[in-house]
């Protein structure tokens, strides 16, 4: 795995001795919701390239470094490797294994996919073996918390406002999350009575009863007066859905 892991480090210097390479198996979805009240979810894999591939799959807490052997997570993921053909799918079964979690908030963790493509059969001596990894959230939600009518409106009870940056020049976007839910960005912008408007491309995510910072470009010509944020949140399905609320400054 540690090698595996090492070659992907490596890739551009692949792609110029090799020529443009690109992962072939993708998951369906951008996220995973698992309701406590259920034993397993499913997850569907799908080899879209013209080349058989090898995949591992495991789960981490949230650091994209740790190594799978030395994660402890209450879930269980069968098979953890196995072998795509091409035009082929894969279903992976993920397995709550009844450890104890917080029924009052959502817990967070993360899918890993690792593809590894099979070696060219020309014997190319230049050849340097990639790896693809996709990384995306699962969400484990409490049965009680398991409404969609709860979920949708979890963005709009979210609280804004702006905090001067160190130097003073700027500001940031402060959000803080009084629900029960992940609230995950794709994009956010202030905009103030002078037309002008400071944005983040880069989204990010709000944990339940906790805060977060987003760091604006052009904040420094965001004048003084009613300033709103619009913004794009992700749904269960990994649609993006529109919003906008008041902030405070």
């Amino acid at each position: 795995m540690k090698k595996i892991m090492k070659v992907a480090i490596v890739a551009a210097m692949a792609l110029a001795m090799h020529g443009a390479s690109v992962a072939s198996v993708v998951i369906s979805g951008t996220r995973v919701v698992f309701p406590s009240n259920e034993k397993e979810v499913t997850i569907r894999l799908s080899n879209e390239g013209q080349q058989p591939g090898l995949v591992q799959v495991w789960l981490d807490e949230g650091d994209p470094q740790a190594a799978p052997e030395h994660i402890n997570v209450p879930f269980v993921l069968t098979p953890p490797m196995f072998r795509i053909e091409p035009g082929k799918g894969q279903t992976v079964r993920m397995l709550y294994n009844q450890s104890p979690l917080p029924q009052d908030r959502e817990s967070v963790y993360w899918l890993n996919m690792l593809e590894v493509p099979p070696k060219p059969e020309d014997g190319d001596a230049n050849y340097i073996q990639m790896a693809f990894r996709t990384r995306i959230k699962v969400f484990f939600r409490p049965k009680e918390l398991n409404q969609q009518e709860k979920v949708q409106e979890a963005a709009g009870r979210l609280k804004w406002s702006l905090a001067r940056t160190a130097d003073g020049k700027s500001y940031t976007l402060e959000v803080s999350n009084p629900t029960p839910y992940h609230v995950s960005f794709m994009r956010l912008s202030v905009g103030a009575p002078n037309g002008k408007s400071a944005v983040n491309e880069d989204g990010g995510m709000v944990e339940p009863g906790k805060s977060a910072s987003f760091a604006l470009q052009g904040g420094e010509s965001l004048s003084s007066g009613a300033l709103k944020v619009k913004y794009t949140w992700l749904n269960d399905y990994g649609a993006g859905v529109e919003g906008e609320a008041e902030v405070a400054k």
